[in-house]
């Protein structure tokens, strides 16, 4: 059963993306909104990642190399200033977009199997994430025109 790898690949992208927030709200944290709920998210992304655990045992942790990868791809250390912010915002919101997807396909294949109680975790999750990416995109927004338009 490939719902392993899934599953496996999703506590992985999630262990990351919760990181990720802590490094973006440490590089940030002259912005009290972005030290705050950055770190709420990772602490939510932990809690993703928590709540894997019994299915990661249950159907057999095979963990691939992808959500390393992203991580060390898009995050070689955090910027500065107004550009950096949004920078770091932008990778935040792609990981976050990988835990997306990734949520939708361990969803399908907990259908399949049958499993209820993954599903469950599945279905309240995703949609924390959906809210994460909410979040980075309003911010992003936010943050655009100071950090594009308005000379540092």
């Amino acid at each position: 059963m490939h719902l392993a790898h899934y599953l496996g690949l999703l506590h992985r992208a999630q262990v990351n993306l919760a990181d990720a927030f802590r490094q973006v709200a440490d590089a940030h944290a002259e912005e009290p909104d972005i030290e705050h709920l950055c770190q709420q998210q990772a602490k939510r992304c932990d809690a993703h990642a928590e709540q894997l655990d019994p299915f990661v045992t249950r159907y057999s942790e095979d963990a691939p190399d992808e959500p390393d990868r992203l991580h060390s791809q898009l995050f070689t250390g955090t910027r500065t200033g107004g550009i950096g912010l949004l920078r770091d915002l932008q990778d935040l919101y792609l990981m976050a977009a990988e835990c997306d997807i990734t949520w939708t396909v361990v969803g399908q294949g907990a259908y399949g199997a049958r499993d209820d109680e993954l599903l469950a975790v599945v279905r309240q999750c995703e949609g924390e994430t959906a809210i994460q990416l909410k979040w980075l995109r309003t911010r992003m927004k936010a943050a655009a025109p100071q950090a594009l338009v308005v000379a540092d």
